[in-house]
């Protein structure tokens, strides 16, 4: 049975780990850790300044994710990017993220009303502009905002896995989609949905921004390949 004092070393031992995993997470997709990079154990514990026990955890978490892979007797590698998992990744994410986009219309409340007007304002001084790893954080932005405001907390949970695969293909190609920053603006059209509480008109335009996305992830690649 559990002394008192020891649940707060094994509550701390919990935070620790979410945040080694958020930290390793945010490299991966972020491509400071690479596709193929090997994650050795010693090295990230004293880089990171925690002990053995949440990172592993957190890599643990990764693995579940398929952000990287343990191969026995040989190490936990980041995984791999293919063409294949932009299309399998897409199919699954225009459903989910429109449907979260209705949700969040039909659901909007004064707490995410305010919050979606402060975003379209600032949408609108970006006028298209802008580097590209900051309209990609902005348009990550806009995407949690609806799945909060869409109110399911398992619909985010899944959404949140998803879009980070989604966000490591799109910083693979990103000085490769010149268009980034007027698909980025054309959430205003989303936002607006939102405003207006027209679910099915949002779920439209969340589909197809989605699936604007991949056609210029797909396009990107073929250009990588090509060179």
């Amino acid at each position: 049975m559990s002394t008192p004092a020891e649940i707060p070393d094994t509550t701390a031992t919990r935070l620790v780990a979410v945040r080694a995993y958020e930290e390793l997470r945010d490299q991966i997709v972020t491509l400071h850790l690479r596709p193929g990079t090997v994650l050795r154990e010693d090295a990230l514990m004293k880089e990171m300044g925690i002990g053995r026990t949440p990172l592993r955890e957190a890599v643990k978490r990764l693995a579940l994710e398929n952000l990287v892979e343990v191969q026995p007797r040989r190490g936990t590698f980041v995984t791999d990017v293919e063409a294949s998992d932009i299309q399998n990744i897409t199919e699954v994410r225009a459903e989910l993220e429109a449907y979260a986009a209705e949700l969040a219309a039909l659901r909007l409340d004064p707490e995410m009303h305010e919050q979606a007007e402060a975003l379209r304002q600032e949408l609108e001084d970006l006028d298209g502009g802008g580097d590209q790893e900051g309209l990609m954080r902005f348009d990550e932005r806009i995407h949690r905002f609806t799945w909060e405001a869409a109110r399911n907390p398992y619909l985010k949970q899944t959404l949140e896995r998803y879009f980070t695969h989604s966000l490591r293909i799109w910083y693979l190609v990103l000085d490769r989609v010149p268009t980034l920053g007027h698909s980025v603006h054309d959430q205003i059209q989303l936002l607006d949905a939102i405003l207006d509480r027209s679910g099915p008109h949002a779920r439209t335009i969340m589909h197809e921004h989605v699936l604007a996305f991949q056609r210029e992830i797909l396009a990107a690649f073929s250009r990588s390949e090509g060179s």
